[in-house]
């Protein structure tokens, strides 16, 4: 049994550097060696003020629905700011995008009810619907993140207020660190679409998305640094079937996508998609 069957390969993971260390350590168990060039940064909302005053009123709400760990920990500190213990949360049930997500809340102190079997918004929508008919519900999220699960809970009758937790952004350092991954110091000839492309010991054999927004500012990275193209050899791996889909719509096809749609299924699916030298 091969031991570290990624030795010699290179992964570069593009989630966010909170978010990371975890994945790192997995693929560098395995012998890979890791590079991190995060295609999002998680920085504050716009305002705190409508989580605030959400926390301030928990009396009125039926459900808490979040949809990552990174809103957890938002969650948690914005409870502290406001001096709500968990047991004001006591009537409350609990709904988590997923087992990280619903550790996370076990941690602040409050018991998950409900967590989907596939860990995409769709899933998550499909498994809340038969349990908040008509009730009111309180979804802590991303910004600009996708309205799949408020459009359809409101589809039930469902009372559903949405507020930010935090938002994304492009990390201004990782534009730099894109350019020396894929535009080493060679002439741009050299790099042509037309002709052969970039020595394997130049790029990463395989990069991770774990999100369709980290897709999303990839390319925008390397739009950035000025890059057009990607050469033929560098492999995708998703974590599911929505990155996948923004993949696609780059151009990209997926090598692989990983099943169950966590960080023990993506490094399964670097593993599967990356054979032995």
């Amino acid at each position: 049994m091969n031991v570290q069957p990624l030795k010699n390969r290179t992964i570069l993971i593009t989630r966010a550097r909170q978010q990371a260390g975890r994945l790192s350590r997995e693929l560098q168990v395995l012998g890979a060696h890791v590079i991190e060039i995060p295609a999002i940064e998680i920085v504050p909302p716009e305002s705190y003020a409508p989580l605030d005053t959400a926390l301030r009123h928990m009396q009125k709400y039926d459900w808490l629905i979040v949809t990552s760990a990174n809103a957890v920990r938002v969650l948690g500190e914005r409870m502290a700011a406001v001096e709500k213990s968990p047991e004001e949360f006591a009537h409350i049930r609990c709904a988590a995008i997923g087992p990280a997500t619903a550790e996370a809340l076990r941690g602040l102190g409050l018991p998950v009810a409900l967590v989907p079997e596939k860990y995409i918004a769709e899933s998550f929508a499909e498994a809340l619907r038969g349990h908040v008919a008509g009730a009111s519900v309180l979804l802590i999220r991303a910004a600009i993140a996708r309205d799949v699960i408020p459009d359809e809970l409101r589809k039930v009758s469902a009372k559903v207020d949405v507020v930010d937790a935090y938002q994304t952004v492009l990390p201004p350092a990782s534009v730099t660190n894109m350019r020396k991954i894929f535009h080493p110091d060679q002439s741009r000839d050299s790099i042509a679409k037309s002709s052969a492309s970039l020595p394997l010991s130049a790029l990463p054999d395989a990069v991770t998305f774990t999100s369709s927004s980290t897709v999303t500012n990839f390319f925008q990275l390397l739009k950035n640094a000025g890059i057009d193209f990607l050469p033929r050899q560098v492999k995708a791996i998703s974590i599911g079937p929505i990155t996948s889909t923004a993949l696609r719509e780059h151009g990209w096809e997926p090598a692989a996508e990983a099943d169950p749609h966590n960080v023990e299924g993506l490094v399964q699916a670097v593993i599967s998609s990356l054979s032995p030298r």
